[in-house]
């Protein structure tokens, strides 16, 4: 869980956002598309809102 909260504050992700996300989505995703939940993949989707403050 630490693992992929780092990586969503690396991506300029909202670790709190990222994860509602994610959640939200996991348990209808097919197996074997599961990389598209990864942290890059939610900030390219979102509005700069989501993003972290630089």
């Amino acid at each position: 869980m630490y693992s992929l909260l780092g990586t969503a504050k690396l991506n300029g992700v909202d670790p709190e956002a990222y994860l509602t996300w994610v959640l939200e989505r996991i348990a209808d995703y097919p197996v074997n598309k599961v990389d598209a939940l990864l942290p890059w993949h939610f900030a390219e989707q979102q509005p700069a809102d989501a993003r972290l403050a630089a």
